[in-house]
């Protein structure tokens, strides 16, 4: 064979070879780079900080990829989940969405979609002393005590109304980014049915006032018995004094009339003139 063919068939082989080799390379890598894809799911994120009662727009979240082995319980993987639904607590920056977290607008009110079922939103006027000086928040938990007098009574009575109630805004604000104290007129409250009638009819007859509270605190304290009304012990009057008897006449005086004439004469008790 001449050395010319030989060295055709030489470099045929070796050309074959390096193709092989190049095609096994890439193989190799498409199906790395499918496992890789395999390892990773993709989560809706929060973009910024969203405060409670927001309505969620695309400008709120994003997508974000994870790796398997870092996946969130029931989290929100399609931002169609994500968008139109409400902030039914602080989402902040960075921070993966859970579908607890966000609740189904129903249209008024993204407030109204926060609220818990069988439960309603009560708006309180106070003032700085009422509400706690500034500090309360939405989030915070408050008991309200009520103060009114009793009728036929010339005394206030104070008692707690309800306990453990949580706040959902303060004036028109339903997030609580601020950490300085600040002087509110109202405070609106998430409460049963029957708590509403109670604290309504409260204010109506007297004033409420709002005690904060640990909000990791949620022992309901039960009030001590109300002490018996005191009665005043009225003394009886004093007996009027037994009249003197009556004496007894010592005689008795007759008339005696005749015709035109009288004259009278005296008898003793005895019976003797």
């Amino acid at each position: 064979m001449k050395a010319r063919t030989v060295l055709t068939l030489l470099l045929s082989l070796a050309i074959a070879g390096f193709a092989a080799l190049v095609a096994n390379s890439w193989i190799n890598q498409r199906l790395l780079a499918a496992e890789k894809v395999d390892d990773v799911v993709q989560v809706v994120s929060a973009a910024v900080d969203i405060p409670v009662g927001t309505k969620i727009d695309s400008t709120h979240v994003k997508l974000i990829s994870l790796p398997l082995e870092m996946q969130v319980q029931n989290a929100i993987t399609s931002l169609d989940e994500a968008l139109g639904k409400v902030a039914s607590q602080p989402l902040y920056a960075g921070e993966i969405l859970v579908k607890r977290r966000l609740a189904e607008f129903a249209g008024g009110s993204p407030l109204a979609a926060v609220i818990e079922p069988g439960k309603r939103a009560l708006t309180v006027r106070v003032n700085d002393v009422i509400g706690v000086a500034g500090f309360l928040a939405p989030g915070s938990r408050v008991d309200v005590v009520s103060t009114r007098r009793p009728p036929g009574s010339t005394r206030n009575e104070s008692e707690t109304l309800v306990q453990n109630l949580k706040v959902l805004a303060v004036d028109q604000t339903v997030s609580s980014d601020k950490n300085d104290p600040v002087v509110v007129r109202a405070v609106t409250l998430e409460v049963r049915p029957n708590e509403a009638e109670e604290l309504v009819k409260a204010t109506n007859e007297g004033k409420v006032q709002l005690s904060l509270r640990n909000p990791l605190d949620d022992t309901e304290v039960v009030p001590p018995e109300p002490a018996p009304p005191v009665v005043a012990q009225v003394e009886p009057a004093p007996a009027a004094p037994a009249a003197p008897p009556r004496a007894r006449p010592s005689g008795y005086r007759i008339d005696v009339i005749r015709g035109t004439q009288m004259s009278s004469t005296s008898v003793s008790s005895s019976g003797s003139r």
